[in-house]
């Protein structure tokens, strides 16, 4: 199968990641995969919410869509008085795959939030905000050290985030919204620096998928978060300490 931009099957869409987008977040960025463009911002602040144990610290995420982020205009949230179902699972997912990164003692008694919001959709937005939230989260660590708020960074390991799908019985990395909105199966799949799983999410959207496609798609997603780890250090200046 061709692909609609002309990609091969294991090939990412063109990644851009502007550093310090913003200028008052202890970390921002812009990360742009293909036409999907998302705004990452990382706030700090001095105090913890109540269910976190003492001592430790908290990263959390909140996401959401521009009106116009798609193809026809969507309502703010806010219009409806409550998170959508869709932002409420994409921000849980953000936050369970940063917080993965950090070392929570290490942080100390403050907490991190990630706001990712969509300027531009298509396909791959909860994807991108990993890969870009934690750009942002790096950065507003590294802030941190250099202020001397924290003697060296909490971060553990680098956090990526990428998809693949079947489309009409062909595996592919990184669908756009044309490809997502036809895919049979499609895969999400967080992963550290050494290739372990932190989230994987597949739905068989057309038909059910087999473990052995299930692995396809698995080898497909290794691939592109290898490869986008090397975009994050890129961005991020280089070789950092954790790495």
């Amino acid at each position: 199968m061709k692909r609609a931009d002309g990609r091969a099957f294991d090939q990412l869409r063109p990644i851009k990641i502007t550093t310090d987008f913003v200028r008052f977040p202890e970390g921002s960025c812009l990360i742009q995969c293909g036409q999907t463009m998302v705004l990452c911002c990382a706030s700090v602040e001095e105090r913890v919410p109540p269910h976190v144990k003492e001592g430790t610290g908290w990263v959390t995420a909140e996401y959401s869509m521009l009106p116009r982020a798609n193809r026809e205009r969507s309502k703010r949230d806010i219009a409806k008085l409550k998170l959508s179902p869709r932002s409420a699972e994409i921000q849980r997912l953000v936050g369970r795959s940063l917080r993965a990164a950090v070392d929570l003692e290490k942080l100390g008694e403050r907490t991190i939030t990630v706001d990712c919001d969509v300027l531009q959709g298509d396909g791959g937005t909860r994807t991108a905000s990993v890969t870009g939230g934690f750009v942002a989260l790096a950065l507003a660590c590294r802030k941190l050290v250099e202020e001397g708020a924290l003697g060296s960074t909490p971060i553990r390991h680098c956090v990526t985030g990428v998809s693949a799908g079947i489309v009409e019985e062909a595996p592919m990395l990184d669908l756009q919204y044309s490809e997502d909105s036809r895919a049979q199966v499609d895969l999400n799949c967080v992963m550290n620096e050494l290739g372990e799983i932190i989230e994987l999410q597949g739905t068989g959207e057309g038909r059910a998928f087999s473990v052995k496609e299930q692995q396809e798609l698995l080898r497909l997603c290794e691939k592109g978060n290898r490869e986008l780890r090397e975009i994050q250090k890129s961005a991020l200046g280089g070789k950092w300490e954790w790495m």
